[in-house]
């Protein structure tokens, strides 16, 4: 149970202090998880990421899901999902009662353009740690560029891409498997 309610408060903790979303949130989360309470390896860290990404909803939220439910079952779960929520249905509630007279503020206008230069870099920061997992080899090198190139130049919905790499992923490991 100790294990349990240290989870919670460590996502409580990054739920709070965490501004730019899900991307935002994981090196933070890695972090804590991985290096310092030792309830994953990086490689397990890397899996939950995968399986988070490829169901609905936010990624952070998905992933102190899994790794909640990693730690302790249903109880886990239950405790991952409400640490890393909470924080942000408190802080729009309090926003929500009090923002008419927050944002006229020219330090809140300030303090939110702050905050917003720094999301881009936090997210790069995930992306940099991520990508120190995966193989550099041809296949994988072949798939970024033609993710990249399907995003941004075919505007296809990343959804498409990740179910199509997702079952190339499956077909490929089944034949490495066999």
């Amino acid at each position: 149970m100790k294990k349990l309610l240290t989870m919670f408060f460590t996502f409580f903790k990054i739920g709070s202090f965490t501004f730019g979303g899900g991307y935002a949130m994981i090196p933070l989360i890695e972090r804590e998880v991985v290096d310092n309470h030792g309830w994953l390896t990086k490689d397990e860290f890397i899996d939950i990421l995968v399986i988070s990404q490829s169901f609905p909803g936010a990624l952070a939220v998905n992933s102190c899901i899994f790794i909640g439910y990693k730690i302790g079952g249903l109880p886990g779960a239950i405790l991952g999902l409400l640490g890393v929520v909470l924080p942000s249905f408190i802080i729009i509630v309090a926003i929500a009662i009090f923002f008419v007279a927050f944002r006229s503020l020219k330090v809140v206008d300030l303090l939110f353009k702050g905050i917003s230069a720094a999301v881009p870099l936090l997210i790069l920061v995930g992306v940099n740690s991520i990508s120190k997992t995966v193989s550099k080899n041809a296949k994988n090198i072949i798939i970024i560029i033609l993710t990249i190139i399907a995003t941004l130049y075919f505007d296809i919905n990343p959804v498409f891409i990740i179910l199509i790499f997702g079952t190339y992923g499956v077909i490929h490991g089944r034949r490495k498997v066999s």
